[in-house]
């Protein structure tokens, strides 16, 4: 069994995100969970299955979005260099990571090939190692994308030369587990969120396997760190909460709540509950293991 974590430029129009989660069904893959978000105008699908069936959720959720979505018009928090942004399969149980490499460059030439979408493959799955990281992949967006693509530097894996009018280009990978993290702040105060992300993120000698970047939540007039935890044995969630709780308390900011983003393995989870983490929905929602198992 395989997992694949698409992360799609959708995260407002209901019937949208809906006819998505559609499509992978109708492709036998299991849906386990979606994840919506008005202000990063983006969505998260949690799929898994066989790889080929897997694949073939993934193939057909591009093509339906490519028809519900103009990533010209997109406007939102989080970076996206296409429709659908970003597309990580990830091995689960006695699968392998080979196994996730080679899904990723099926789904990647199948994405070029049938819909004229250019692929940028990334992590394990890079074929070139300056792409092995994502934030390089998609760094300045889809206008340095369009500076860069025809150039050699810049050619896809998979797809022309040439960044597709309505879905943009997409990163496809393979991956370890990691977990999409957020917090929010009691304040809208953007120079505090910022702040608290560089402070908490490996880059800059924060907490090990930790991304972080801080936004504006305009719907909520909130402010929110918001966290990809890379390494979760190394950092858990409880760890990288504690470690933001306490950055904000320095900068005299209180912390409403977080959410986990899809779901996360229970080993990431250190055994803590939903009041421990003010998480936004209740722990036994969002333990991966557990979705699995249920019929």
């Amino acid at each position: 069994m395989v997992e694949s974590v698409p992360n799609v430029s959708e995260g407002r129009d209901l019937r949208v995100v809906d006819r998505i989660g559609q499509a992978v069904r109708r492709s036998g893959a299991r849906l386990l969970d979606v994840h919506r978000d008005p202000d990063h105008h983006r969505s998260v699908y949690t799929l898994v299955g066989d790889p080929d069936i897997v694949v073939a959720g993934i193939v057909s959720m591009v093509e339906t979005a490519i028809e519900a979505i103009d990533i010209g018009r997109h406007r939102g928090e989080h970076p996206r260099i296409g429709a659908v942004d970003v597309i990580p399969f990830v091995p689960l149980g006695d699968a392998s990571i080979d196994t996730c490499v080679s899904a990723a460059r099926r789904a990647g030439e199948a994405i070029g090939g049938r819909f004229a979408v250019p692929v940028y493959l990334y992590e394990a799955a890079a074929s070139r190692p300056e792409r092995r990281n994502l934030a390089d992949v998609r760094r300045g967006g889809l206008a340095r994308l369009a500076e860069r693509i025809g150039s050699a530097d810049g050619r896809p894996d998979f797809g022309p030369p040439q960044l597709h009018p309505r879905a943009g280009a997409t990163s496809v990978g393979a991956r370890r587990v990691l977990v999409a993290y957020n917090v929010n702040l009691e304040s809208d105060d953007l120079a505090a969120a910022k702040s608290i992300a560089a402070a908490v993120r490996a880059s800059n000698g924060g907490l090990p396997g930790v991304k972080a970047l801080g936004v504006r939540l305009h719907s909520r007039g909130l402010a929110q760190v918001t966290m990809n935890l890379t390494d979760v044995a190394a950092t858990s969630v409880p760890a990288a909460f504690a470690r933001v709780c306490e950055e904000a308390a320095r900068r005299g900011v209180g912390v409403l709540e977080s959410e986990i983003v899809g779901l996360a393995p229970r080993s990431a989870l250190g055994g803590a509950s939903t009041e421990s983490l003010r998480l936004t929905r209740p722990v036994e929602d969002v333990v991966l293991e557990d979705r699995i198992a249920s019929p």
